[in-house]
């Protein structure tokens, strides 16, 4: 029983934070600023995804509802939630974009190319191997 060791909390790798460039157009003395970025837990995710789950009626059946994510709201909510650097909550930064909502800013700040770049970061690190978008496309076919 040895190996069961292994799996205890205090034996795991720590979730560490990443640097990755998100934009070239971020600079400092010439060189693109670095983001830094982290993993959530489960527990967080399950909480971002619950804020982007809402009740939709089904069709024909009275008093009847089915569970809907709203995907474009839980990627931008879990960007956010997984952006160490910048902070995207700083009023400041939010007030230069005259935007509020840190998801709001994030959509400001990055073309959408980079912010699509982002997004799949954020899902690589957390460990999902098929970004959200794939799997939506998935089953829309």
């Amino acid at each position: 029983m040895s190996g069961l060791s292994a799996f205890f909390a205090e034996n795991i790798a720590q979730n560490e934070t990443i640097k990755y460039v998100v934009s070239k157009r971020f600079t400092e003395n010439g060189k693109p600023i670095e983001w830094e970025i982290k993993a959530i837990t489960s527990d967080e995710d399950e909480a971002i995804r619950k804020l982007c789950t809402r009740k939709v009626p089904v069709p024909g059946k009275k008093n009847v509802f089915t569970q809907e994510i709203d995907f474009n709201k839980y990627l931008g909510m879990l960007a956010v939630a997984c952006t160490v650097y910048p902070n995207l909550n700083d009023a400041s930064l939010q007030d230069s974009y005259k935007v509020m909502g840190a998801d709001n800013l994030l959509k400001k700040m990055l073309l959408p190319g980079e912010y699509a770049d982002y997004l799949k970061k954020i899902q690589e690190i957390n460990g999902f191997e098929t970004s959200m978008e794939d799997l939506v496309d998935e089953v829309k076919n």
